[in-house]
């Protein structure tokens, strides 16, 4: 398949090597020049689009989005799948579909779950908004890119699934940080609390697999000093995404909001700026309740 790639970076770079693996024609664009082996460079991100079947874009923000939808929907072939992979408010992807759709094309919003390490290893979730006949279109390179899509109903469902499973997601690694604090408080040896509640009603994702105690559980950011898997920069920008989808909906979110403003404290006026989302536990491992 004819593939366009705007956005090289850390997530769009490893997706696009994968495509190139699995035998696609991809040509790239990113604006800080980035270059990946395999794929066409192209000068703008209009000359990336021409011509392709399916372009996809992995970018920081709605505004970002929105400003390059205007360069390459005019430039890409009626038929043609517009596929989003950035996460975005849903306002922004629902207003990009809109225009893509407008030009003829199959707009789909697909935000992804899984880091930089599914990004490599080809295992991303896709959480995807957008029409039927665009889903079946991609779905193959969904299959390289990774291991499971999920069809979420019309456009701007993918970034909802998204909001809403990472909403869970920190407001459950704030509470495991907690109670690992707390633990080792009162005198609990770490690795019986993984053993007891990994196997108990208090068992999630984030104490199962992604475990915020170094040494214990499998391998995780925890056990190479809290490098980003996932960057809690990134997981406040998902929770500020989700606060601002419930205030439009009118939704009561109170600890999705209370996780929201520890995160906001721990990346922007604590050390929490370019560590993983995990790192929540030697914060809270210096704290007591005043």
């Amino acid at each position: 398949m004819k593939i366009g790639f705007i956005g090289l970076g850390n997530m769009g770079a490893p997706m696009a090597a994968n495509l190139v693996a699995a035998g696609h024609d991809v040509t790239g664009h990113d604006t800080a020049g980035v270059t990946v082996e395999g794929v066409t460079p192209a000068g703008s991100a209009a000359e990336a689009a021409g011509g392709a079947e399916v372009v996809i874009t992995m970018l920081p923000n709605g505004d970002i989005l929105r400003t390059v939808a205007g360069e390459i929907v005019p430039a890409m072939a009626p038929g043609a799948v517009f596929l989003d992979c950035s996460t975005v408010d849903v306002e922004s992807a629902r207003a990009v579909a809109e225009q893509a759709q407008a030009a003829g094309l199959s707009a789909l919003d697909a935000p992804v779950s899984g880091g930089v390490g599914g990004a490599e290893g080809g295992t991303l979730t896709f959480m995807v908004g957008g029409d039927e006949a665009g889903f079946m279109k991609a779905e193959p390179l969904f299959d390289v890119m990774g291991r499971k899509a999920v069809h979420c109903g019309p456009s701007g469902n993918g970034q909802a699934a998204k909001i809403c499973n990472n909403m869970i997601l920190g407001a459950t690694m704030i509470v495991t940080c907690e109670a690992f604090a707390l633990a080792d408080k009162l005198g609990l040896d770490r690795q019986a609390m993984f053993d007891v509640v990994s196997t108990s009603s208090g068992s999630s994702w984030s104490m199962n697999t992604y475990c915020p105690a170094p040494g214990v559980g499998p391998s995780s950011p925890a056990d190479n000093d809290y490098t980003p898997g996932f960057a809690a920069d990134l997981m406040l920008k998902d929770l500020r995404l989700a606060m601002q989808a419930a205030e439009a909906a009118d939704a009561d979110t109170p600890l999705g909001a209370a996780a929201m403003r520890l995160y906001a404290e721990f990346v922007e006026q604590e050390d929490g700026a370019g560590r993983d989302f995990s790192a929540m536990l030697p914060r809270f491992e210096g704290r007591g309740r005043g």
